[in-house]
């Protein structure tokens, strides 16, 4: 029995005219501890904080014994603004927002959006949100316009409010040119942004993007990063999962970096990158296979382990000195007879962060 079948089993109890001993009694002959379902009423009644639009405690989900795709999540999001969740695939991302937008029901925990329960209140909480998938779900049949207007008839708007929304939403993405082509007609981008006008049709408190510009190309990319500022501007809440960490600097007010099913760090993009500490290092090698070597060379003038890209034949270490710690690491190279192709001196990235806390890349 889980968490939410536990309350109903209590709620039905009640309603039968149980009582509170016959209640406990009768849960506990069922193989129940008391400390159990004491734990579930005080995450209960534990109050939300007064300016979360949406709020995860203690959210595990559990496909069977071996899979766990969360454990423990907690955070609150703010209204307004982007907040993002930042990690590589597998993570946990898209299992937390399908189970926010109640595609999903927790293993335990609870989960509230906007002011409503994502299980017990689920009906009223999709007329709340909008979300956009990985993989845009439109009809290729279908034109643009068509698409839309059949997204307001299934929410029930009716045949006139649904051509009116289709309209001003074509116009606000930049699609009216080619509003009634089929979309079999449109590019990747062009696909992506009607998607994201689809979740719009209801003017959503809160918007969930899972992935949006996976599989764009750069200038696609940069259009759909502006149309998610524009509908912040106009007092949209958004949440976006992503594992391009130059989007979640780009566009998030909040980052929660989340890591095989457990949130690791939190904090804006600034206060992340001050987690690396000083500059880093980037060294660029002619020979990719020598990048491990190299680092082990250099790895005294660095004020943590450094890293190094095989693939790619890219080193990077924070350091703490400074530009004076070039001229010392190309010597040392060079001794080694170690030939590079660029070295660079730069801020923290984001990438930096996520290598510093999880010992791997989010890619």
């Amino acid at each position: 029995m889980s968490q939410h079948q536990l309350e109903k089993y209590v709620t039905d109890a009640h309603a039968q005219g149980m009582s509170h001993e016959e209640i406990v009694a009768s849960l506990t002959k069922a193989g129940w501890r008391l400390h159990d379902f004491v734990d579930i009423v005080l995450e209960r009644t534990q109050p939300e904080s007064a300016d979360a639009l949406i709020s995860v405690r203690n959210v595990t989900k559990k496909y069977n014994e071996k899979v766990t795709a969360l454990n423990g999540v907690s955070f609150s999001v703010k209204k307004g603004g982007v907040t993002a969740l930042l990690g590589p695939n597998g993570a946990g991302k898209t299992t937390l927002v399908r189970m926010m937008s109640t595609l999903l029901s927790p293993t335990s925990g609870r989960i509230t959006v906007a002011g409503y329960d994502v299980v017990r209140d689920a009906k009223k909480l999709r007329s709340e949100i909008g979300l956009t998938g990985q993989y845009a779900a439109v009809d290729d049949m279908l034109t643009g316009r068509e698409n839309l207007e059949m997204v307001g008839r299934l929410y029930h708007i009716g045949k006139t409010k649904a051509r009116a929304r289709a309209s001003e939403l074509l116009k606000q993405f930049d699609l009216e040119d080619a509003a009634d082509r089929t979309l079999k007609t449109y590019s990747g981008g062009m696909r992506r942004r009607l998607d994201l006008a689809a979740s719009l049709i209801m003017h959503p408190k809160v918007l969930f993007l899972d992935e949006p510009t996976t599989g764009l190309d750069p200038r696609s990319r940069f259009a759909l990063w502006n149309v998610i500022r524009d509908l912040v501007k106009e007092g949209t809440t958004v949440l976006l999962t992503t594992q391009y960490l130059e989007e979640a600097d780009q566009l998030a007010d909040a980052i929660f970096v989340i890591d095989h099913g457990r949130i690791i760090a939190q904090g804006t993009a600034d206060e992340l990158k001050t987690q690396v500490g000083g500059d880093v290092l980037e060294i660029h090698m002619t020979e990719h296979a020598k990048a491990g070597h190299a680092a082990e060379v250099i790895r005294s003038f660095g004020s943590a382990s450094p890293s190094a890209d095989e693939n790619h034949g890219i080193v990077t270490m924070p350091v703490a000195g400074g530009a004076s710690v070039l001229v010392e690491v190309v010597r040392k190279l060079d001794a080694e007879k170690l030939a590079i192709t660029n070295i660079v001196l730069r801020r923290p990235s984001l990438d930096d962060v996520f290598m510093k806390l999880t010992g791997h890349t989010a890619g």
